[in-house]
């Protein structure tokens, strides 16, 4: 009788257990989701490392995908130190995760001007451009918008600012808005890399 009571109190002490843990939430991404998440947009553009630039090439890995400019004075070089230091913030894992850079400037983003800039935050970036008509394609896509701001050489070009989050499927994850740090991002990086 008194082993019967034991096992029905083991038994009704796992089912509880079983019960909290199914209501656990999952951790949640920082970055607005994507739901549900759907299939990035394909490309093939100019890559800064002298290859083809798809994001096929990065399937296995978190791809981080941002719009910018070479001259940009402040939202771009911003967010290229802040990618840098949440590649940095996760280590060894950090291999898993791929900065491409795509240009909204084609007339003055060659792949030789792209190349030592993303250099200087991080070797590892990936610069990407092409034609104007095949880098509207690619905006468009993503929702991205771009134009021209003044005349003469020193021109900016108001743009938008997110960044894209790929999984190592190759699925459009979520979208982080501009201003957020970098704990912010290897925190999502950390929990796509475990996806």
């Amino acid at each position: 009788m008194r082993l019967a009571a034991v096992l029905a109190l083991l038994v009704a002490g796992l089912a509880v257990l079983w019960l909290v843990r199914e209501q656990v939430p999952e951790p949640a991404l920082v970055a607005g989701a994507y739901d549900p998440p759907r299939p990035a947009p394909a490309f093939t553009l100019d890559g800064s490392h002298g290859a083809p630039v798809t994001l096929d090439r990065f399937r296995g890995q978190v791809v981080l995908l941002t719009f910018g400019f070479t001259h940009c004075a402040a939202v771009c070089p911003t967010t290229l130190a802040t990618l840098a230091q949440a590649r940095s913030a996760l280590g060894e894992r950090a291999e898993g995760v791929q900065v491409v850079f795509v240009t909204v400037d084609p007339e003055r983003d060659t792949v030789e001007q792209m190349r030592p800039y993303l250099a200087a935050f991080d070797p590892t970036f990936v610069g990407a451009t092409g034609d104007p008509a095949t880098l509207a394609t690619v905006r468009e896509a993503y929702g991205v918008t771009a134009e021209r701001e003044g005349d003469g050489p020193d021109y900016a070009m108001a743009h938008t600012s997110s960044i894209f989050l790929i999984d190592r499927a190759g699925r459009l994850r979520a979208m982080m808005p501009f201003g957020h740090d970098a704990a912010d991002f290897a925190h999502d990086l950390n929990l796509l890399l475990e996806g």
